[in-house]
Order: structure tokens, then sequence, then C-alpha cells
């Protein structure tokens, strides 16, 4: 989304990040996670939106309702300026099943290959539905770290890391 957008959805955004969490996936947070504070977090990454740092997608139904979003983080570091973090890709709990995870990563590898970026790397709870996506979707396995972060029961448990080389629409390595 155009960064002049982003204020105008962090609200729906804080209304999905809410009902992912509500429905176990931490995505860095635990239970008890309201609204407004989903609502927040979302406000506080208008100023790497702002700057080009963050890239955000979302998919809104026709009511504004968001039931989908994935990120990409820029490294800001000369040395890694060829790479991005996919992150932050959530569907909302009624949306599941219909492919829109799957379109919203195309979408953010699409991007990722048009701006220039060869690599793609990411961190996924492992065993979990988007493991499965990420596998599925041609992504590399890198390894695991156990314990690596609490779900949002608390329970410490590992993560995947995942990397792959994105391509452009016509197929071409970026």
């Amino acid at each position: 989304m155009r960064p002049d957008r982003f204020p105008s959805t962090t609200e729906a955004l804080g209304d999905l990040l809410a009902d992912v969490v509500a429905d176990g996936n931490s995505l860095g947070f635990l239970d008890g996670l309201t609204r407004d504070e989903a609502a927040e977090w979302w406000r506080g990454r208008a100023p790497a939106v702002a700057r080009g740092d963050l890239a955000v997608w979302a998919a809104l139904d026709a009511t504004g309702r968001c039931l989908g979003t994935v990120s990409l983080a820029f490294a800001a570091l000369p040395n890694g300026r060829h790479r991005a973090e996919v992150c932050k890709l959530m569907v909302h709990s009624a949306a599941r099943g219909q492919g829109l995870g799957r379109t919203l990563l195309t979408t953010a590898e699409l991007a990722a290959a048009e701006r220039g970026i060869t690599l793609l790397v990411l961190d996924t709870e492992a065993g979990s539905p988007a493991e499965r996506l990420y596998r599925g979707a041609g992504w590399q396995r890198a390894g695991s770290i156990p314990d690596y972060a609490a779900d949002p029961a608390g329970v410490l448990r590992p993560t995947t890391l995942f990397y792959k080389h994105p391509q452009t629409r016509a197929g071409q390595a970026a």
C-alpha cells in the first residue's frame, strides 16, 4: 500500500492482529492482546513505512475489514541491501483456507524482485500451518532454533528459518 494510506489502515490491521493472536498464533504477542494494543503496535510501524524501510500490503473486504496482510522489512545496512525479511504474514481466522496467504506471499515476493531484492528470509513457528505454506511456495529451510519464542500461552516454541531467491513475473531471478 502507499505509505500515505498506511495510517488509515492501522485500526483494521490491529483488528486482524488481535484475531490472529487470539486464534493461537503469537507473531510476537501473548494472549490478552487487545485490539487497541494491536492497533497501537501498527501505528508504531508508520515511521518505517513512511521512510520506505517497511512495505505493507493489506487485503481489505468491501466493509474495510482486513482479511490479511504481509510486510517486507528492508535491510538498512549497506552490506544487506540485497535482502529483505518477510514478516507479519497473517490471514484472518474467517478467511483461511481460501489461498489468501499464498496470494499475499506471492505479492511480497514479486514486489521484492521488482525492487531488486535477491534474497528473502523469514522465520515461523515450527510445525505451524505457516511453515507448510512456505514449504509449498518453494521456500528453502535453513534450519531451526529451539525455544525461540513463546506462543500466545507463554510456552516456548521452536522456529524454522527459511530463505528464497525471489523471481520476477517473467520467472527470472531478481
